[in-house]
């Protein structure tokens, strides 16, 4: 089911909003909308985040979504949600959560912050130069046959790690030109979920339900703590 975030529902369901500014926000539409007891959401105006439980910041061009989300009145919104609530950015979404990037372009880079990392923006190269490459992911893959399919397309990479907080969930498992093998491409700071590269690019959904067990825990927590 999807929603363009301008109406409440009522119902019991997870409502996960997807930033809907640039870039591959529709196809994480089109896996959430497969999982069940979950509601997608598109987000474009600052009043659609009152109306979801978690965001999906998505792959695209990290300096354009940041461009656009300050020139909608949306950019400090976005900053206060991610502190809080659950948030996952793929690709160009990694780069705007970290609190460090580097190889931007000119003028810089504008972020929302949160995840204690810093990252190089368009590691591996131009578009020509996207790769796949088989990872282990953490609580998410079971065996070294059983490996998530990564899509890497002008991707980040996560330089260093700036907290004990941070967990990484992925490396990469092989040398990609002049990057190691144990180049961190996944990570988990509490509520906050950043990968490299492009899950929804694939028909593998394993990734999008972990966030969205993420998201549950995180709301049956507080609705115990309401309750006592």
């Amino acid at each position: 089911m999807v929603h363009t975030g301008d109406s409440q529902d009522n119902t019991q369901q997870v409502r996960v909003g997807v930033l809907a500014l640039q870039g591959a926000f529709l196809e994480h539409v089109n896996i959430l909308s497969r999982l069940p007891n979950v509601i997608a959401v598109l987000v474009r105006r600052k009043e659609h985040l009152s109306t979801i439980d978690a965001l999906i910041i998505p792959g695209g061009e990290s300096t354009t979504i940041a461009l656009v989300a300050e020139r909608s009145g949306l950019l400090n919104s976005l900053k206060d949600f991610v502190q809080t609530k659950p948030t996952w950015g793929t690709c160009a979404g990694l780069i705007l959560l970290a609190n460090e990037v580097h190889k931007t372009k000119k003028g810089g880079q504008k972020v929302l912050g949160g995840l204690d990392i810093a990252v190089n923006r368009n590691q591996f190269g131009s578009q020509i130069d996207s790769f796949e490459a088989p990872l282990n992911f953490a609580n998410v893959t079971t065996s070294d046959t059983d490996l998530f399919p990564a899509v890497f397309i002008r991707a980040p990479i996560i330089t260093s790690i700036n907290s004990s907080d941070v967990k990484v969930l992925a490396k990469l498992e092989h040398n990609v030109g002049q990057t190691d093998a144990s180049a961190v491409v996944a990570v988990q700071q509490g509520h906050l979920l950043g990968t490299a590269f492009h899950p929804e690019l694939t028909d593998d959904d394993r990734i999008h339900r972990y966030f969205v067990q993420i998201v549950t825990q995180i709301l049956n927590e507080k609705l115990k703590h309401a309750k006592t």
